[in-house]
C-alpha cells in the first residue's frame, strides 16, 4: 500500500525529536547554531505542508473543526518561541528557558497529535484522500526545505 499522510508526518516528528534532543544536549557555539537552524527549517517545512494538506481537509469536516483549530495555535506558539530564540549567540539562561519552553510544546503537540489528532483523521480521511495527501504533502515539504534553507 501506498505512503498514508500520517506515516510522512511521523517522519518528520521523529526528525523534530532528534534535533530537539541534539539541541537541548549542545553546548554554546557553531554546532548549537547548526542545530537551531535545521531545527528551525524542519519545522516551518513540516508546518506549512501539515496545515495545507492535514488541518485544511480535516477543518472541512465538523469533527475536525475544533481540534484542527488546536493545533494551528500549537504551530502559531512553537513559531512565537522560535522567534525569540533566534538570537546571536543562542545562549545564556533566557535563550536555555525558551529552549526548554520551546521542547515541552512541541513534544506534546506532537504526543497529540500521534495519539488523537491522527485518529480522528484516520476517521475522516478517505483510504484514497490518505495517500493523495501524502504525495502533496512531500513535494510540499521538500520545497519549503529547499525555499527556507536557501534564505
Amino acid at each position: 500500500m501506498s505512503e498514508t499522510i500520517f506515516e510522512a508526518l511521523r517522519e518528520s516528528h521523529a526528525i523534530q525529536r532528534s534535533l530537539m534532543r541534539k539541541l537541548m544536549r549542545s553546548d554554546p557555539g557553531e554546532h548549537r547554531v547548526e542545530l537551531f537552524t535545521a531545527l528551525r527549517i524542519e519545522l516551518a517545512a513540516h508546518e506549512a505542508a501539515e496545515e495545507r494538506f492535514l488541518y485544511v481537509p480535516m477543518l472541512m469536516d465538523d469533527r475536525g473543526l475544533h481540534p484542527s483549530r488546536d493545533a494551528l495555535a500549537d504551530h502559531h506558539k512553537m513559531d512565537d518561541l522560535v522567534e525569540e530564540l533566534q538570537t546571536v549567540n543562542h545562549a545564556g539562561r533566557k535563550w536555555t528557558a525558551n529552549l526548554s519552553k520551546l521542547s515541552e510544546e512541541l513534544h506534546e503537540h506532537l504526543r497529540e497529535e500521534e495519539r488523537s489528532f491522527f485518529q480522528l483523521g484516520g476517521k475522516i480521511l478517505t483510504d484514497r484522500q490518505k495517500t493523495g495527501l501524502a504525495k502533496k504533502y512531500r513535494k510540499e515539504y521538500i520545497a519549503m526545505h529547499k525555499k527556507l534553507a536557501s534564505e
